[in-house]
């Protein structure tokens, strides 16, 4: 089954936004947004992106709200680098993409709309964009996000063993 997801981000962007953090809002599971982690560490949260590019997209960002990926422990930055590769290796196995694009988003003009470090992990496939998504500015996602939330759930817990302490 294919779903039309309006890709209106501008609204999300220009529209009522929370007062604090929306990602701090996330960690402590406030109903004023909608929450949508996949897992967490002691010190990390991975979550389905709410705007998502593509089937799998999900942020990787640390508990402690810090804007810098420079202002990370030592042990939160290992911390982190193990559970990319534990979100890689499970988007291989529940998504199988060809590629992913991962990136960390810090600051206003680096297009962080969140003043709260996260990385972007995008699963990449061929011949992704089609019609839809040039004619009408609209993206064409072709798993629903609450599916994409199950599956990565549950094939995301068997790899987190060696990070929970």
């Amino acid at each position: 089954m294919e779903y039309f997801f309006n890709f209106d981000k501008m609204s999300y962007l220009t529209g009522h936004r929370p007062s604090c953090c929306v990602l701090c809002m996330v960690r402590d599971g406030s109903d004023q947004v909608q929450r949508l982690v996949v897992a967490q560490t002691e010190s990390w949260i991975v979550s389905l992106n709410l705007y998502p590019y593509n089937p799998g997209h999900i942020l990787v960002f640390p508990k402690r709200h810090v804007m810098d990926l420079r202002h990370l422990s030592k042990d939160e930055r290992a911390e982190g680098d193990a559970l990319t590769m534990v979100c890689l290796d499970t988007l291989d196995s529940t998504h199988h993409p060809a590629g992913y694009n991962l990136g960390w988003n810090m600051g206003g003009v680096a297009g962080a709309s969140i003043e709260h470090l996260h990385q972007h992990i995008i699963p990449r496939y061929p011949r992704e964009i089609g019609i839809a998504e040039l004619m009408a500015g609209r993206r064409l996602l072709v798993e629903d996000p609450a599916k994409t939330l199950e599956i990565l759930r549950e094939a995301i817990q068997p790899r987190l063993a060696d990070l929970v302490r």
